[in-house]
């Protein structure tokens, strides 16, 4: 084992002495080169939103070879249960998501994407790893009798897309017989071997939103005999955001960016349609709640003077993820015992989504950000081709979640 990674995981003296934890540590020490090699080879075939379906066999074959039993789900992605020694407890869950963004890769490595103008550019690959090693571990704790509730790995498919996998496996009972629920977001602003964690909201509502405005289309000398639809698309990007910040409280996060605009083909013609899309951003679940009908009756009185028509199509797209009390207490343990109690940092809440927050709508959970930064190295961005990973955040995601699931019936009531 690498001395880095010694630092990071404990000498073998101080996993002895931690008991089904040291088991871990050095199960998943043991087999971290496995792991390397496993996040190469899903992160050279990257595999697009419910496309995953080489994937699915390729976590499959590890699974079994572990003497596992997967269970494939309708389309793509499986679950797996790990049976723990008391079968009247209900089962902890542990999530990952598989899919890639369309995203070209711009890393020279020698394990790139091989898939043109797709890659793993959000981390998905480390987070299969990651479950793929706790798995190790939490099968030899089991055989050592070191495993008291047993455990259900969830490998989603689609979290990158709307409407998203985490719906799609809910709705295939993934979450009967389960209590709780963890996950690990690569996060390449947070050096290897710390953890972020926060009670509550940790990311945003999201939701796509599109905008439909007509017109009669016209000559551009004679705007004022027509609808002036460019126009009244640009004062529709502009005061709509600005509008929906003076309408709600401002300690709810709204935010509504557009990505794309669009009218016209002709310098000189008014046209007679054009669009809008977006995303519109909540950190607060009432606010949330209460966007959608907002959204349209601001528009509405926004276009009135101009005589257009504006259509808005807005979808429930994710909810904040809102980490339970529980089980963030859970996983400050396991990183405690894993890293020490100075790697586990406070995070604050960002406003991406994340569409693991539907399984939180059902059972308690939490996810916790896994850092991936080389100490003094440069800070990466997620959604970008040229994103890079410190592996030694595989084996540092394992240990923790692996650690989560012995220790959780460990933790004083």
């Amino acid at each position: 084992m690498e001395q880095s990674q010694q630092v990071l995981l404990g000498t073998a003296e101080q996993r002895a002495m931690l008991g089904p934890t040291g088991l871990i540590a050095t199960t998943v020490a043991e087999a971290e080169e496995a792991l390397r090699q496993v996040r190469r080879h899903l992160h050279r075939h990257p595999e697009l939103s419910h496309q995953e379906h080489a994937t699915t066999d390729f976590i499959d074959e590890h699974l079994r070879a572990l003497g596992l039993t997967p269970q494939r789900m309708a389309n793509t992605g499986l679950i797996c249960d790990i049976p723990g020694s008391d079968p009247t407890l209900e089962k902890m869950a542990l999530r990952a998501d598989m899919d890639a963004l369309g995203i070209p890769e711009l890393s020279t490595v020698a394990f790139r994407s091989t898939v043109e103008g797709v890659s793993h550019a959000c981390g998905h690959d480390v987070h299969m790893s990651a479950v793929l090693g706790a798995a190790t571990a939490l099968v030899r704790a089991a055989d050592a009798g070191g495993l008291r509730r047993g455990v259900r790995l969830v490998f989603q498919p689609a979290e990158e897309q709307h409407p998203c996998g985490a719906l799609e496996l809910i709705g295939q009972d993934v979450l009967d017989g389960v209590d709780s629920i963890l996950a690990l977001h690569c996060d390449p602003g947070v050096d290897v071997g710390h953890i972020g964690l926060k009670s509550g909201p940790i990311t945003s509502a999201t939701d796509p939103v599109k905008i439909l405005v007509r017109g009669a289309g016209g000559h551009t000398s004679r705007p004022h005999l027509t609808q002036d639809l460019v126009y009244a698309l640009g004062s529709i990007a502009t005061q709509l955001p600005a509008a929906l910040t003076r309408r709600m409280d401002p300690r709810s996060g709204v935010n509504l960016t557009w990505g794309s605009i669009h009218a016209g083909s002709a310098f000189n013609a008014i046209p007679s349609s054009g669009t809008l899309e977006g995303t519109l951003r909540c950190l607060d679940h009432d606010a949330w709640d209460q966007a959608e009908d907002l959204l349209e009756t601001v528009l509405a009185d926004l276009v009135r003077p101009w005589g257009i028509e504006a259509r808005v199509s807005h979808d429930r797209g994710v909810p904040p993820v809102s980490n339970a009390p529980s089980s963030v207490e859970v996983l400050s343990a396991a990183v405690h015992g894993v890293l020490g109690r100075d790697n586990l940092d406070p995070t604050a809440q960002s406003l991406g989504g994340e569409d693991f927050a539907w399984y939180l709508e059902k059972v308690p959970g939490a996810l916790a950000r896994l850092g991936t930064r080389t100490p003094g190295g440069r800070t990466y961005d997620l959604h970008m081709g040229d994103l890079m990973i410190d592996e030694r955040a595989i084996g540092i995601g394992a240990s923790v979640l692996a650690s989560a699931c012995v220790q959780r019936d460990l933790l004083p009531v």
